[in-house]
């Protein structure tokens, strides 16, 4: 366990992308583990299931408000939450476009938006705040199998599946730079869940999922360098 300037005695996870779904769930799910989450929200106004675990959570969730995608909002976050040491940074964030149209014939405004949410701003977001995270803590990503080059057999998605590559490879050179540290860096492959953006069809339950994603987390923290992991712990190729 980390410990800060203010007394802190629990393990500490910052989850960008909580306000929600996957995010939420995890947040809940590390709660219930005995940690102190601080997650994120985009909207400044708007409640969320987040508030409503935050006013159960005996002051153990704190909120937060980011759009990642803003990235002149990094700085006063980073200042707010410079008093505190993370054991876990974890970026939740995603988004998609016209699943089926081919890379040739998707518009430029559409590409932008994908590769800027899944790969630009969740490294900007690392960038910004790995120096908040403890020299033994782990900074993760949710990527996706999808992102895997070896694994695309069947296509589709094909701007999705470049930006989750994309942000692969940015972990991996990210992870370089700090090559020699005993930090840990993840990314998840969470598998086809049924969200908002996974759509209805997805075999996997919220339920059935966060549990185990948060199993690969912690088995993960304090085991250094990158790994590119399933839901199940099991290396997913590049």
């Amino acid at each position: 366990m980390s410990s800060t300037d203010t007394g802190q005695s629990r393990p500490t996870a910052l989850l960008i992308g909580a306000s929600r779904g996957l995010g939420h769930a995890m947040a809940a799910e590390f709660l219930d583990r005995g940690w102190s989450v601080i997650g994120t929200v985009r909207d400044t106004t708007a409640r969320t299931p987040l508030h409503d675990l935050a006013d159960r959570a005996d002051g153990r969730v704190t909120i937060e408000y980011l759009d990642i995608n803003e990235p002149h909002q990094l700085a006063s976050l980073h200042e707010r939450l410079t008093r505190h040491r993370l054991d876990l940074l974890f970026v939740n964030a995603g988004t998609t476009n016209n699943e089926s149209a081919p890379i040739g014939a998707v518009p430029t405004a559409d590409f932008v938006e994908v590769m800027v949410t899944n790969a630009l701003s969740p490294m900007r977001v690392i960038e910004a705040l790995e120096g908040l995270v403890t020299a033994t803590g782990l900074i993760g990503v949710m990527s996706s199998g999808q992102g895997s080059i070896t694994n695309n057999t069947k296509g589709g998605r094909e701007v999705y599946r470049g930006s989750k590559a994309a942000l692969n490879m940015f972990m991996r050179s990210f992870a370089v730079r700090q090559a020699g540290t005993q930090r840990g860096f993840v990314l998840l492959a969470p598998g086809w869940i049924r969200t908002a953006l996974g759509g209805p069809d997805a075999p996997y339950t919220v339920e059935e999922s966060v549990p185990l994603l948060v199993d690969v987390l912690l088995a993960k923290l304090g085991t250094p360098g990158l790994e590119y992991l399933d839901r199940s712990g099991r290396t997913v190729p590049w």
